[in-house]
């Protein structure tokens, strides 16, 4: 079985308390860094490239679908064993949201707090998931074909409308340019939704505290954010007026102050 690919980086005195960040697809560890700085001298901050991103190249034979998302979990699970004596903060966007739900679900004790943005605990039916592996087969051969047209297609999704208005859209587009399109497009057929268990069920028994954060042009997932927090005890949503998926790169201030509130509560 091949080891699961991760590259970790640190910012900050090791001595200090650690926070872990987990990027969305296409994106890297060092989406956090603006964060990272900001929060040097509190935290020592954890800047994970998840596989298929970064500098986490997945090898070209490795084709184990199967399992692949929860031996991706459990490879997290023992780096932040590794890097930390007592539990972390984590954070994570979109498909690091997703990832770092089901880690702080299935390893809670490695953790004291979990901010989970724009993002859901999965699919709950084996056809849903089913029907998104199709669909996500064919945008992973779009990024093989023409990586640069699927990176405008990618942004023109309705979700990414905020940000495309946003001053910062054309660096962040350039640096998604950046990746690998075989390494993402095989990032995209293993840890796709549609490749990853359901969490709904596991909701009710949480009891690590949690804080859902969606923006709120962002439909699909304020509807589903409503429903995480209704389901999941010791959790709150925030809405962030005026954002879409990317709420965190269209809102930082707002949304850094919002974690540093949170980790200081509870």
């Amino acid at each position: 079985m091949t080891t699961i690919p991760l590259h970790l980086a640190t910012v900050g005195d090791p001595a200090l308390p650690k926070i872990v960040f987990l990027h969305g697809f296409l994106g890297s560890g060092s989406d956090w860094l603006p964060f990272a700085r900001k929060l040097d001298g509190r935290f020592c901050s954890v800047l994970v490239d998840l596989p298929g991103h970064g500098e986490a190249a997945i090898p070209a034979a490795d084709g184990e679908t199967d399992g692949f998302f929860m031996r991706t979990v459990e490879a997290l699970a023992g780096e932040v064993r590794r890097l930390s004596a007592g539990p972390c903060v984590l954070v994570g966007y979109s498909m690091g949201g997703r990832i770092g739900l089901a880690l702080a679900l299935r390893r809670p004790e490695l953790f004291s707090k979990a901010v989970i943005v724009s993002s859901s605990p999965g699919l709950r039916t084996e056809e849903e998931r089913a029907a998104r592996r199709k669909s996500d087969e064919g945008i992973a051969r779009k990024i093989e074909r023409n990586f640069e047209g699927f990176i405008e297609f990618w942004y023109d999704q309705p979700l990414f409308a905020t940000l495309k208005s946003h001053a910062l859209f054309h660096e962040v587009e350039a640096q998604r340019k950046q990746g690998s399109p075989q390494n993402l497009a095989r990032a995209l057929r293993l840890l796709g939704t549609g490749n990853q268990p359901s969490f709904w069920n596991e909701l009710p028994g949480n009891r690590l505290p949690m804080l859902f954060c969606v923006g709120e042009k962002d439909s699909k997932y304020v509807e589903v954010g409503h429903r995480m927090a209704e389901l999941c005890p010791e959790s709150r949503l925030e809405i962030f007026e005026r954002c879409g998926h990317t709420l965190h790169i269209e809102e930082p201030e707002r949304f850094l102050a919002s974690v540093e509130r949170f980790a200081d509560q509870w």
